[in-house]
């Protein structure tokens, strides 16, 4: 149980020095967070570290989020960072929680990704650099895109809890 609460607060201390650092991105000040591997395998699950931390993949349609319908945001499950609205999350029918656009494209950074043998677009949270899954060009309007993310990379704010 000690370890557990030292582990915690260990974590808690490591957000409030790496929000206490400003870095500029994209022309405005985000609050990065910035840990060793140690620091993130204590913070997070396995599942979730090889998710934001290893560039995993969950199974489709297993995760949480991919038939969730309540009204709020996605944050970022490394590091709390707002990603996507509710009121742009549709489904795709991929099995995995779609969104057509970000709440700020500041919160999110994207690059090419070519592994295992394919061309597609990593989505990455701005904040920690955690993965979070890919966009594709395929979306509803008004953006085209379909922003594909694991569960595992997200949790979930209600509206009437903000």
């Amino acid at each position: 149980m000690k370890k557990i609460i030292l582990i915690t607060l260990y974590c808690f201390a490591l957000q409030l020095v790496a929000q206490s650092k400003k870095n500029p991105a994209e022309g405005i000040f985000m609050d990065k967070v910035e840990r060793t591997d140690k620091e993130w395998q204590a913070c997070l699950t396995p599942a979730e570290y090889q998710i934001l931390r290893e560039k995993g993949t969950e199974r489709a349609f297993t995760g949480k989020y991919y038939n969730h319908k309540e009204v709020g945001t996605y944050v970022c499950a490394g590091c709390d960072n707002e990603l996507f609205s509710s009121n742009t999350k549709y489904d795709s029918g991929s099995g995995w929680p779609a969104f057509y656009d970000a709440l700020d494209k500041s919160k999110v950074n994207t690059k090419m990704d070519y592994s295992f043998g394919m061309k597609r677009i990593e989505v990455t949270c701005a904040k920690c650099d955690s993965h979070l899954g890919h966009v594709f060009e395929d979306g509803p309007r008004p953006t085209g895109l379909r922003y594909c993310i694991n569960s595992l990379a997200l949790d979930f704010v209600a509206k009437d809890k903000k």
